[in-house]
């Protein structure tokens, strides 16, 4: 096993009291162990913690007016093995979709699928059902997708994405997602931590990380469109139909970010 440790601290300015809520801690039942977690000590007098209706670990306070902060710590143990793949792993139809996934086939609002359905079936029609065509729709995202910082806003869609060529990493999995299921393949928007475990280090500053699921064969498979390769090290914060469902920061009211900063390191092995 790894062990990485990972967080963030966001600075935030309010002019008035204002009510929030904070998904930036692991999802309880994610493919990794929590050995330890804080939050910073104002945060955990102040707040209370929830699992929302979709499994997320979720926190709740009222953020002062002025300036605050809050930071979050937590050491995880990952498996040092990369997202398993399955190229066998078929396409499950409609009929046959259990009841907690069919939802995941359906148009949300970063995600308008019934839009994009002759674009996905010219592109992707004719390819082997299954893993391969799901493998083919990341490929293309990844490959056609340029990561440009500062090009897309919190409203960005997948059609805007499409249409853009460029993003950050909620876009490619916003695009990929809405591509499958335009094409009935069930997916859904995943985000979390994601340390540099045997690939180089990135130029630009470490982020929270967006990838996607999609269901295959039974189970649910991770598929990354931005990094177009399996990883090592995912902590998974967040699970949704798609980012609107996992903000990191739901206010309600005006609030301004100043800085945040988000680590995912790997620890030297003893």
């Amino acid at each position: 096993m790894v062990q990485v440790r990972v967080g963030c601290e966001f600075v935030q300015w309010a002019d008035l009291p204002t009510h929030a809520i904070l998904q930036v801690e692991p999802r309880p039942d994610g493919e990794f162990r929590v050995l330890d977690s804080c939050w910073d000590e104002p945060t955990t007098v102040a707040s209370r913690s929830y699992v929302d209706t979709l499994g997320n670990s979720c926190r709740r306070l009222t953020l002062p007016a002025g300036r605050s902060r809050f930071r979050f710590d937590a050491l995880v143990e990952v498996s040092p093995d990369e997202d398993a793949v399955d190229f066998a792993a078929a396409e499950v139809p409609p009929e046959q979709l259990p009841d907690s996934v069919i939802s995941y086939t359906l148009p949300s609002r970063f995600c308008p699928s019934d839009e994009l359905g002759d674009f996905a079936w010219d592109l992707f029609g004719t390819v082997p059902e299954g893993w391969t065509r799901v493998q083919a729709i990341s490929d293309w995202v990844h490959a056609e997708v340029t990561y440009a910082a500062g090009t897309s806003t919190s409203i960005t869609t997948a059609l805007d994405v499409l249409a853009l060529r460029k993003g950050v990493c909620r876009d490619f999995a916003h695009l990929s997602v809405a591509l499958c299921r335009a094409l009935s393949i069930p997916a859904r928007y995943v985000f979390g931590y994601l340390p540099d475990i045997g690939v180089p280090l990135p130029a630009e500053p470490n982020d929270f990380c967006a990838w996607t699921e999609v269901f295959l064969g039974g189970q649910w498979w991770t598929f990354d469109p931005r990094n177009g390769r399996p990883r090592v090290g995912r902590v998974l914060i967040g699970r949704g139909r798609d980012a609107l469902d996992v903000a990191m920061v739901s206010s309600f009211g005006p609030l301004l970010l100043e800085t945040m900063s988000v680590w995912a390191d790997e620890l030297p092995s003893r």
